[in-house]
């Protein structure tokens, strides 16, 4: 396995009784990166992570952590890495420092490097004004925050995040997102596994998918895009009456034939030139008198990758 892959996995196999979770899953991560793991419920991200952290035996195959073998060097593994799960392992009573000194002395570091690691996270994780009030009166964001500063009392050289911002308010996850983003530019490589696909794609260099035990497409975010095509231009009209003209327009500048939507009243196709197709259409559209509710060009979404891989959406994307 190569020295510059901060994770490696080869044929992992992990079976429940008559379900295999993990079929031959293979994943490489490469040192000081956010590699992004997806997959629908059910898909075998969190045995995945489970296997990779040593808290569950693999059946088959290989993994290394670390330049560690998670079967044969689970204790070496365990003392160069991080989990963050879901929810915060937090004590609401304690005050966030204290939290954070209860770690350091859990992990042997003794009172006074607690106490100092417990002073540089806080900083870190710009929570040192919160430092001293208790963890119950903290909002979702600071939490997250402090439960990252949790994982980070040893400084991992790997990372597992397990859907770190699930349930957050959009600017709790941005401040996670420049969280994560801090501890990759001071070297820990971290893996993400997540359902919110813009989280993904904000955060990750490269992407793993995941379905029924393997993995079946892995890529930067870009050129996961590009499985479902380049750009595309689009048109919803008022009237449904107006759907055959806006084809024609279309047709005349797209790559493919035209595809519509009758329910939204939506007109779309993929095109080359997208500044010159976006013009030739909403020129030709406002001279023949077409009532137009919205024009404009698309690239191809994360959601639309997954939807074209698993042939559904996730499970955030479809409650939105």
């Amino acid at each position: 396995m190569n020295d510059a892959y901060a994770v490696r996995a080869e044929g992992l196999e992990k079976r429940y009784g008559e379900k295999r979770a993990l079929d031959g899953f293979d994943l490489a991560v490469r040192e000081g990166t956010v590699h992004g793991l997806l997959g629908p419920n059910g898909a075998g991200k969190t045995t995945a992570v489970r296997i990779l952290s040593t808290l569950v035996r693999l059946d088959g195959g290989r993994a290394t952590v670390a330049g560690l073998d998670v079967a044969r060097q689970a204790r070496q593994v365990r003392a160069r890495i991080g989990l963050t799960g879901q929810y915060a392992a937090l004590d609401e009573v304690l005050t966030g420092r204290q939290n954070l000194e209860m770690f350091g002395r859990l992990f042997h570091l003794g009172g006074r490097r607690a106490r100092a690691r417990a002073v540089e996270l806080l900083e870190r994780f710009d929570l040192t004004d919160a430092a001293d009030k208790g963890v119950g009166g903290y909002s979702g964001g600071m939490r997250r925050r402090l439960d990252l500063a949790a994982s980070m009392i040893l400084a991992p050289a790997v990372l597992f995040l397990d859907e770190p911002t699930t349930g957050l308010d959009p600017r709790s996850r941005g401040d996670v997102w420049d969280a994560v983003r801090a501890l990759v530019a001071d070297g820990t490589t971290v893996l993400l596994t997540t359902q919110y696909l813009e989280e993904a794609d904000k955060l990750a260099s490269r992407i793993t998918v995941i379905d029924q035990g393997r993995a079946i497409a892995d890529d930067t975010p870009d050129g996961l895009k590009n499985l479902v095509g380049g750009d595309r231009i689009e048109v919803v009209v008022a009237e449904r009456a107006e759907i055959p003209r806006v084809v024609k327009a279309v047709a005349r500048v797209a790559d493919g034939e035209p595809e519509t939507n009758e329910t939204e009243l939506r007109v779309h196709a993929p095109v080359t030139d997208r500044v010159a197709a976006l013009t030739d259409v909403a020129r030709t559209l406002q001279d023949e008198g077409v009532g137009v509710e919205d024009i404009g060009l698309r690239r191809p979404s994360l959601d639309d990758v997954f939807l074209r891989l698993t042939g559904h959406r996730t499970e955030k994307e479809a409650a939105a």
